[in-house]
């Protein structure tokens, strides 16, 4: 086959501890998933899961220097845990969801603010505030044989040292096979997709010099600067 510029190449992940890597397809992202951050948004806590996507070049690697984004004067970081899915299906049942994941890493929703308030206040889409270059770091993935099935356990953010978000993997409203249940309702998910599956409580700005540390139990954590 001949094209007419040669293609972009495949955004994989490192594995933790291992050579090979994850092959990353798509990249969606579960809003207001812990009470306590919906509430401190001015939502509903209880409302149903609903998603957006990043492109999967918006990946950053752990320990990656991250330019300041144009475009927005209210950086902000929002500390995730991310679900690597291995195994294609749509429709899954809750009780079948565990099956589908390969593994976990550690993540964080880089979002320009400004920009999703001005957007949510027209009720148009958040596209430019959450898909845009560099927006989207995650750690080393460990696949579930490591680490087993991630349901409890602290959920960290840091900038420079000082702890700004502290909660539990239990404190998500929709837990991650509740979560894959939603999202394979819409769209078929494949080996590849990655889920950032929500962020507590404690959002809040990043200016040029911050470093970012997400330190999730089990994980290795994920670190990076902002030039």
């Amino acid at each position: 086959m001949e094209f007419v510029f040669p293609p972009a190449k495949r955004t994989s992940l490192a594995v933790f501890g291992a050579q090979a890597r994850f092959p990353v397809r798509r990249i969606f992202c579960v809003g207001r998933n812990y009470a306590a951050h919906a509430i401190e948004m001015g939502n509903d806590a209880r409302a149903a899961p609903f998603f957006f996507c990043k492109p999967a070049d918006a990946l950053v690697a752990n320990r990656a220097s991250v330019a300041y984004p144009v475009a927005t004067e209210n950086l902000h970081f929002e500390g995730e845990l991310v679900v690597a899915i291995g195994q294609s299906g749509a429709n899954i049942a809750a009780k079948d969801a565990p099956g589908h994941v390969w593994g976990y890493g550690a993540g964080i929703d880089l979002t320009r603010r400004d920009l999703q308030a001005a957007a949510k206040k027209a009720g148009k889409p958040w596209d430019m505030a959450k898909g845009f270059d560099r927006s989207a770091p995650c750690g080393a993935l460990h696949p579930v044989s490591q680490v087993g099935d991630l349901s409890r356990g602290y959920i960290r953010l840091r900038v420079n040292g000082d702890i700004r978000q502290d909660a539990d993997l239990s404190d998500m409203i929709w837990s991650v096979p509740e979560i894959i249940a939603h999202l394979s309702g819409f769209v078929t998910l494949a080996a590849g997709d990655l889920i950032y599956t929500g962020t507590p409580a404690g959002v809040g700005s990043l200016v040029s010099g911050d470093v970012i540390e997400v330190d999730i139990e089990g994980l290795d954590p994920l670190r990076i600067s902002i030039d």
